[in-house]
């Protein structure tokens, strides 16, 4: 009997063993977790979810019903942080991390902004949490998107697309940064200082198409300043070029294009004489008559 007792022991200690060493063993995950760390405007935009794979089945009407609240990725919730201000269709959000869920549909995507971080089934979504709710209309794809996809494109100063994609189907929306009243306040603020940042303050306000005649008068200052800066007088150039100064601007592009090829800079070299293909190519430019010496 004692001999039964020791064999049963012996048995379930097996077991068990066998049992931790089986969950234990490195598997790759069927939905691999990702987070999306992006720069954008004056801080990051951080994105965190799970990515399940089509694997040859129906990504939308099949393994994601339409209709439903969808955790949008796989697993845990999906969350979506601002790390500033921003603003997304007309609705300002509050800097701060955030749920991002979507009911998708055969013709049109509700992208929802929650403030439910932990939304992970259709019964745990309450309406009232909604911070954005956007209308969308999706996509269709030339080629399958594999594995279910969350990135940021499109990123310029302010602006910046987030885009699903999965299978055939493409679902983006619009992120704009509340941050020009907080960067102007900041130019007005260094320019009063000693160490003036001109060259900085020009290229924002050229960026965003902000009084172009402010803009050319600081990125003088800073070419004055700093005459060998190939990189300061290109952007005095091209401001120059958008506020229709064709000559001004054909000029210092040259002096840019001068100063990069002194410097060995080809990046430079090259944006130069593409700058000035371009302003030779304007329906406005008129070459200056070249001045002949006397015979």
């Amino acid at each position: 009997m004692k001999n039964i007792h020791t064999l049963l022991a012996a048995i379930a200690i097996t077991a068990i063993s066998f049992s931790t060493n089986a969950q234990s063993l490195p598997m790759p995950a069927p939905s691999p977790s990702q987070t999306v760390k992006q720069q954008f405007a004056t801080s990051n935009i951080e994105i965190s979810y799970s990515r399940p794979g089509v694997k040859g089945r129906k990504a939308f009407g099949d393994v994601v019903p339409f209709g439903k609240v969808w955790r949008t990725g796989a697993n845990s919730a999906t969350t979506i942080e601002f790390g500033e201000d921003v603003t997304i269709d007309k609705t300002k959000v509050a800097k701060g991390k955030y749920g991002l869920i979507t009911i998708p549909g055969e013709s049109e995507w509700q992208v929802i902004i929650t403030k439910d971080l932990n939304v992970t089934s259709p019964t745990a979504y309450k309406l009232e949490n909604d911070v954005v709710r956007i209308p969308v209309k999706p996509t269709q794809l030339n080629d399958v998107v594999e594995t279910f996809t969350i990135d940021v494109q499109n990123i310029r100063p302010t602006t910046a697309t987030i885009q699903l994609k999965w299978d055939r189907t493409l679902v983006a929306f619009d992120v704009i940064a509340d941050i020009d009243e907080k960067i102007t306040k900041a130019i007005e603020k260094e320019l009063a200082a000693d160490k003036r940042p001109f060259h900085q303050a020009a290229s924002y306000y050229f960026d965003n198409n902000k009084d172009l005649k402010q803009a050319l008068e600081w990125s003088t200052k800073a070419v004055e300043n700093n005459p060998a800066a190939f990189w300061m007088s290109n952007l005095k150039a091209k401001i120059q070029f958008k506020i229709n100064d064709l000559n001004g601007a054909l000029a210092t592009a040259e002096l840019s294009l001068a100063k990069a090829k002194e410097n060995s800079n080809d990046d430079y070299v090259k944006l130069n004489e593409k700058l000035i293909s371009e302003i030779k190519a304007s329906p406005n430019y008129v070459a200056t008559p070249t001045k002949k010496g006397k015979k």
